[in-house]
């Protein structure tokens, strides 16, 4: 049985149809990188699988549970979001607090931990990510990359079952970009579950389990990594691919 599985999503803004039809499993372990052009769903998939959007029909089944997207009860949103972590593109990082208060807030509001043992789990998954060092610093005192890999300490924080990366790079300057994918990649042969909107070809080649190729709210070919770049299915797959991989 997979760990989680999307039907049938559908989500619209206004007469904009941007997510048609969206289904596809994650197992256990699984690392699925989501590639397309701008505006073809991605972020929005993301968005609806962690309720920060209402999707306006479709099912998640997450852990044999099976929930209706549509019209899910707050506390089950908050229940299944105990259960997952979100890196947003733009580190989302609150200014006046440090990178261990950014990592614990979570921990004593929403979980009720202590502040000591929240910060024991801060200082360790800090570790994680190379950033102990820089415990104490505030976001303006630190890099992009360091920000990003503060946000992916905090999704750590809470142990999540599965973490949704959405274009964790994108917003860097190129020479930051590899300490970011190279926490994602150390994650990823740690066994972690991962959905990871990106356009970094290499890293979705030669990390993923899977990868999605989206285009008009729909997924245009899904197939195991190798088999996606050496031997894509789809006309569509392999003028993306000549077009992105030089």
């Amino acid at each position: 049985m997979a760990m989680l599985e999307i039907r049938n999503i559908k989500k619209s803004f206004g007469d904009l149809e941007v997510l048609r039809d969206i289904s596809f499993c994650v197992d256990k372990g699984d690392v699925i990188s989501v590639l397309g052009p701008s505006g073809s769903g991605k972020t929005t998939l993301l968005r609806c699988m962690d309720f920060l959007e209402t999707s306006d029909s479709g099912k998640m089944i997450f852990d044999g549970e099976e929930i209706d997207l549509a019209s899910v009860p707050n506390a089950k949103k908050a229940e299944i979001r105990k259960k997952c972590g979100f890196v947003f593109q733009n580190y989302n990082l609150f200014l006046n607090k440090t990178a261990l208060d950014n990592v614990t807030l979570g921990l004593t509001a929403a979980r009720g931990m202590s502040a000591a043992r929240a910060k024991e789990k801060g200082m360790a998954v800090l570790e994680k990510v190379g950033l102990a060092d820089r415990a104490g610093h505030y976001p303006n005192q630190l890099s992009g990359g360091q920000q990003q890999r503060v946000a992916i300490a905090r999704a750590l924080a809470s142990d999540p079952e599965i973490i949704y990366f959405d274009e964790p790079t994108s917003a860097l300057d190129p020479e930051l970009i590899g300490e970011v994918l190279s926490v994602i990649r150390a994650l990823a042969e740690d066994g972690m579950t991962m959905v990871v909107v990106t356009h970094e070809m290499g890293f979705a080649r030669d990390v993923s389990s899977r990868v999605m190729l989206m285009e008009n709210g729909l997924i245009v070919e899904e197939n195991t990594a190798r088999d996606f770049f050496e031997h894509p299915r789809e006309e569509r797959t392999r003028a993306f691919l000549r077009r992105d991989i030089q």
